[in-house]
């Protein structure tokens, strides 16, 4: 709860974040966040006796802004709650509850741009043939791990997807991403029959008599969390002898960064993987040149 001497603020808040539920379609994980990020802004303002937001000033900011930093926040959740804040003080500025945003005075810290861990093909492909397609549960940790490499989906998207989801006469499949934007992915081959698979020989055997429309669940029944495939592809990787952090993302990146190496082109990676803003796509032109000029120092006589 938000420890407020006034449920103005309270009420504020609320309005927000169905604004942001309603209007901008935020998804649930994307509207806990914001919801932290507030209510922590709203009770260190409280504690210092500000308790209506509307009087908070861009002075009021920097202090807030030192005192993130003083918890040895990394410079990218700091970031992160700036655009939080800001979106706020927008919502409100439109509402006309106050004249000026005062985040819009706060210079937002440079982040240096990291480099997403990816696997080569040959660690994609040791990785793929881990599971133990002779059970139901290693046809549908094969489908799902063939389907996020095959199509780039956020973990996020791969257990939510649905059968209905799925088109194998047309080759598709349909997901929901941020804010709840549809997009088409086209499926591979591959990834498609390992779907029909593990549909026809491996879910029936976790249903039982239970009924799900999830595509991917668990062996008893239920619906497939994130940390559930976490610990999926963690097993896999140890088991294909990979070193390297990894994670579901992994795969999304690695798909990205091999399209690219492939000869892709940018706009057509960007409509794959759903981004909103292609210069979150250009990261991974970093990685293929990366690539070049490793193998450019490896082989050339003179590098």
């Amino acid at each position: 709860m938000v420890s407020l001497a006034t449920t103005k603020t309270d009420e504020i808040l609320s309005c927000y974040l169905d604004y942001l539920a309603v209007e901008k379609g935020l998804s649930r994980n994307s509207l806990e966040a914001y919801s932290r990020d507030l209510i922590d802004f709203i009770n260190f303002f409280d504690e210092k006796e500000i308790r209506d937001i509307r009087t908070i000033t861009a002075g009021n900011m920097r202090t807030y802004i030192s005192a993130l930093r003083k918890k040895n926040l990394s410079t990218k959740s700091i970031v992160r709650k700036l655009a939080s804040m800001k979106g706020f003080f927008k919502f409100l500025q439109v509402k006309g509850d106050i004249e000026e945003n005062p985040v819009l005075a706060i210079e937002s810290p440079k982040i240096w741009k990291k480099l997403p861990q990816t696997l080569s093909v040959s660690e994609v492909n040791s990785l793929l043939s881990q599971a133990d397609t002779g059970t139901p549960r290693g046809l549908r940790d094969q489908a799902m791990l063939e389907t996020l490499y095959g199509t780039g989906l956020r973990v996020s998207e791969l257990i939510e997807l649905t059968i209905n989801n799925i088109n194998s006469e047309v080759g598709f499949l349909r997901c929901f991403g941020k804010g709840s934007k549809e997009r088409i992915v086209p499926l591979g081959e591959i990834a498609l029959n390992c779907i029909n698979s593990y549909l026809e020989k491996g879910r029936p055997s976790f249903l039982k008599k239970s009924d799900s429309t999830y595509l991917f669940i668990t062996r008893l029944g239920g619906k497939m969390t994130r940390q559930g495939f976490w610990k999926i592809i963690k097993k896999y990787a140890r088991l294909a002898g990979i070193k390297k952090p990894i994670s579901p993302h992994t795969l999304r990146h690695s798909f990205a960064s091999h399209l690219l190496e492939g000869g892709a082109d940018l706009r057509s990676v960007q409509a794959l993987l759903g981004h909103a803003d292609i210069s979150t796509t250009q990261i991974y032109t970093h990685l293929t040149t990366e690539k070049i000029r490793e193998i450019y120092r490896k082989h050339h006589p003179r590098a």
